[in-house]
């Protein structure tokens, strides 16, 4: 049965099992489809909703017949690392709340309100999961609970990338087990797959008749080896093919590609030699509308080549590093809008960056994951205030350093 999930202000996208593409939706007021792994990439795009209605198809002004150009928003956040500390505080949470034994809501509620407000949001689940009653590990083997992914849905991600450096942590096991969770709490993903067929193809999402698609790699395992016999369970960063996928998707009806990467050097403000290389490889190619990234844990510059945005690094959005290195509690939220031109094909029209930041337990403050422009304002955060302002000038600092504030990046809205 298809999964729909309700917003506030916008619809989020319905999913459906391989093979149900073809489906024809009933409900014309419903939710848009989203469409699996396992799209079968030789079908044709289906029609797209006309944006005129009854009164405009009957009109003889043809201005008035033509459909109104789409806009389309995506919001990308960065590396969701499991520590201990977090799913401490998630066990604290739900002996107040009563979800379970551990409830992730409270970390992510304050960022719930410009997460759903986009017309797709994207995670980055950089740990595999572990069963429901553990055990539970950190680094170097991350092994992380589970009730993160009912989390995320309710916070309002629809789809999460997970090919990380962590991927294989628990071997082909850790994988099966995240699969089977993000698709229990109705998460697209990709980046890492459960069998040879959902390998071939990247994700293919339909948002508000909108068809976007999405490839996610990583640049190793950390000198782990991917599963014996499954050489297709990891994407690894591989431009020749992605290039490839990404032709092949705009052939069959693209209307959207985007490119995730984990990569990069950790905690590094600036963007490797790696990184600007194969950035440059991807969008000469002129098949990509954007390209992002995380790994290394501290926000990168937002770039622009050849006509594509590189956002090179969007910092953590949950984790718990080492407390003297601030910057590790400073992520960034991206928020792309897209608009359709005359000729159908989309651009990216806006490009605004949201500064986030999380707390670290102090004694007053358990773990959260804050939205920094609404924060400074919140009256429960006022000893946190320096911190946030810090964070603030951070993150604007950081992806401005290669001139995109100059090419008119802004914060976005509240």
């Amino acid at each position: 049965m298809p999964l729909s999930r309700r917003g506030p202000g916008r619809q989020h996208p319905q999913r459906w099992a391989a093979g149900l593409v073809g489906l024809v939706l009933l409900a014309a007021c419903g939710p848009d489809l989203v469409s699996g792994p396992d799209r079968d990439q030789s079908s044709a795009p289906a029609p797209r909703p006309s944006a005129s209605g009854p009164a405009a198809t009957a009109s003889n002004d043809p201005a008035a017949a033509r459909p109104k150009p789409r806009r389309f928003t995506v919001l990308m956040t960065g590396d969701v690392l499991l520590h201990e500390g977090l799913w401490h505080d998630a066990r604290l949470d739900a002996q107040r709340t009563g979800r379970g034994p551990m409830d992730f809501r409270p970390l992510l509620a304050h960022m719930r309100p410009a997460v759903r407000r986009a017309d797709l949001a994207i995670c980055h689940l950089e740990t595999p999961l572990a069963p429901a009653g553990g055990p539970f590990s950190g680094y170097p083997l991350f092994s992380a609970p589970p009730a993160i992914t009912p989390a995320l849905a309710w916070a309002g991600y629809d789809a999460c990338t997970t090919a990380s450096n962590h991927t294989v942590d628990r071997g082909f096991d850790g994988i099966q087990r995240t699969i089977d969770d993000l698709d229990g709490a109705g998460i697209a993903h990709t980046g890492s797959f459960a069998n040879r067929r959902d390998s071939r193809g990247p994700l293919w999402l339909r948002v508000d008749g909108v068809e976007v698609v999405l490839i996610a790699a990583t640049y190793g395992l950390n000198g782990l080896p991917l599963p014996e016999g499954r050489p297709w369970a990891v994407n690894l960063i591989d431009t020749d093919r992605i290039i490839r996928q990404a032709t092949a998707a705009r052939e069959a009806g693209a209307d959207i590609v985007m490119v995730a990467l984990h990569w990069g050097d950790e905690y590094v403000e600036q963007p490797s030699a790696f990184q600007v290389d194969v950035a440059q490889t991807l969008a000469q190619s002129g098949q990509i509308d954007l390209i992002y990234g995380h790994h290394a844990h501290v926000v990168q510059p937002y770039d622009k080549m050849h006509g594509v945005w590189v956002l090179y690094g969007l910092g953590n959005a949950v984790a718990q590093q080492e407390k003297s290195m601030p910057e590790l509690y400073v992520g960034n939220a991206a928020q792309v809008t897209f608009a359709e031109r005359a000729s159908g094909r989309f651009r990216v029209a806006e490009v605004h960056y949201r500064p986030t930041m999380v707390t670290y337990f102090d004694g007053i403050h358990p773990m959260r994951y804050l939205d920094v422009a609404r924060a400074l304002d919140d009256p429960r955060y006022a000893t946190l205030r320096p911190r946030l302002k810090d964070a603030n000038a951070r993150v604007r600092r950081a992806v401005g350093a290669d001139g995109a504030l100059a090419r008119g990046v802004t914060p976005a809205e509240r």
